[in-house]
């Protein structure tokens, strides 16, 4: 098919496509992209005088290896030469019995199945079910309410929204309707024995009524970016191990090394009995995530009046998502990723220093390969996109906050040309 020129497909978009949390039709135009290469976006028309702009959001987390990577790219097509995809009910094939086997070498002890989905909404209900499924196969089936602290973030599906914040998160819209959770405050950035005491507490008060407590470990995306003292994972494993309550890790975010170790949970050294992984899982080349739980969770349910987990997307265990998973995973695993990280973290602390100073400025925070500066005001998202595409780079702000995530293979100079864009737009929004 010829190619559509870059007005007449804005049009058709305009008209027909809905995009991420907008409205319809969008209020403002999406920049189009022709093509993507290492860390830089093509576009098909310059924008504010830039062709190309670095990619500092690695596609929502995602790209950790960048665009069009040989490696992820040749796994892609040897794969579509043997099958791009078979059902999984019934059937199995070598990528995804590779992938499952690999997640679970490389997550905590004692994880040791995997549950293969679509996307990482889906995984959070995936782990869920699991949890209640397995309460109610223990003939305890008041354990049904799930437990987590404020300034979360989940998915856009229906369990994972309720335990999304229900005040500053996107989906106050559906108090009411979605079933009522319990909600911490918010966990602060270091540790503090009354906040402690007050999980222990609050988990030790519905312990009856809890199938989980489900967080984001040591940082919570995109929720309100914030980051929290590790030593919050082990009073959670430790109240829940006491109370009876399953732990659930969502580390859709924080997986493959984003915070400077290769899950999250292993700055504090503990392991959940679920844990949920997206993102980075494909590189960024197609939607997959994983659910992976303990043999205790996986037999519990087995020995239930109902003894299998009823849910089965129809792609799960995708066998071109599996075989490009397994390629970027070893990618990762192959070279010194936490050198790469380390070295972007001390490039974005470096870079983001001045926007400390900046008015409007309430604070600026990295850890791992993340750089956050938080404003005293909701930030004008077109004002501050306008103003990182000059200098270069594409962004997406939200809410209060201007923020980077970009890919493990971005050099120096490009590090410093976000930390750069982002102060432009802290500046400008």
């Amino acid at each position: 098919m010829p190619e559509l020129p870059p007005a007449e497909l804005l049009a058709l978009d305009r008209a027909h496509v809905w995009h991420p949390y907008g409205p319809m039709p969008g209020r403002t135009a999406p920049l189009v992209v022709e093509s993507a290469s290492g860390v830089r976006l093509r576009l098909a028309e310059p924008a504010h005088g830039q062709r190309e702009l670095v990619d500092g959001m690695s596609s929502w987390w995602s790209a950790i290896h960048g665009y069009n990577h040989p490696v992820l790219n040749e796994a892609a097509r040897g794969q579509l030469d043997r099958m791009s995809h078979v059902m999984f009910g019934g059937l199995t094939h070598e990528p995804a019995v590779r992938l499952a086997a690999t997640l679970v070498d490389i997550t905590p002890e004692p994880l040791r199945h995997v549950f293969l989905a679509d996307s990482g909404s889906v995984s959070v209900e995936v782990a869920v079910k699991m949890c209640l499924q397995y309460w109610r196969s223990a003939g305890r089936p008041a354990k049904q309410r799930l437990l987590t602290w404020r300034g979360g973030y989940h998915g856009d599906t229906w369990q994972p929204m309720s335990v999304c914040d229900p005040d500053g998160g996107m989906h106050g819209l559906w108090q009411g309707v979605l079933p009522r959770q319990i909600f911490a405050e918010a966990p602060p950035t270091e540790y503090e024995e009354t906040y402690a005491e007050g999980l222990r507490a609050l988990i030790g008060r519905h312990a009856r009524e809890l199938a989980a407590v489900v967080v984001e470990p040591v940082v919570q995306g995109a929720g309100g970016m914030r980051f929290h003292s590790p030593a919050y994972l082990r009073v959670l494993r430790e109240a829940c191990d006491e109370h009876d309550v399953l732990l659930i890790l969502d580390e859709i975010a924080t997986g493959f090394g984003r915070t400077g170790t290769l899950f999250a949970a292993g700055q504090a050294g503990i392991s959940p009995d679920v844990m949920c992984v997206g993102k980075a899982l494909t590189g960024g080349y197609l939607t997959m995530a994983a659910t992976l739980c303990t043999s205790r969770v996986a037999e519990g349910i087995s020995r239930g009046e109902v003894p299998v987990l009823a849910h089965g997307p129809t792609f799960m265990g995708n066998p071109l998502a599996s075989a490009v998973a397994n390629a970027s995973i070893g990618l990762l695993l192959g070279q010194d990723w936490e050198r790469e990280v380390k070295r972007i973290g001390t490039g974005l602390d470096e870079g983001l220093a001045e926007a400390a100073a900046l008015p409007g400025v309430r604070d600026v925070r990295v850890l791992g390969a993340i750089g956050v500066v938080q404003l005293d005001h909701e930030v004008n998202m077109a004002a501050a996109t306008r103003a990182a595409v000059r200098e270069g780079v594409w962004l997406r702000p939200f809410r209060d906050l201007v923020y980077t995530m970009p890919p493990y293979v971005t050099d120096d100079d490009d590090v410093a040309r976000i930390c750069r864009a982002v102060t432009a737009a802290a500046r400008e929004g």
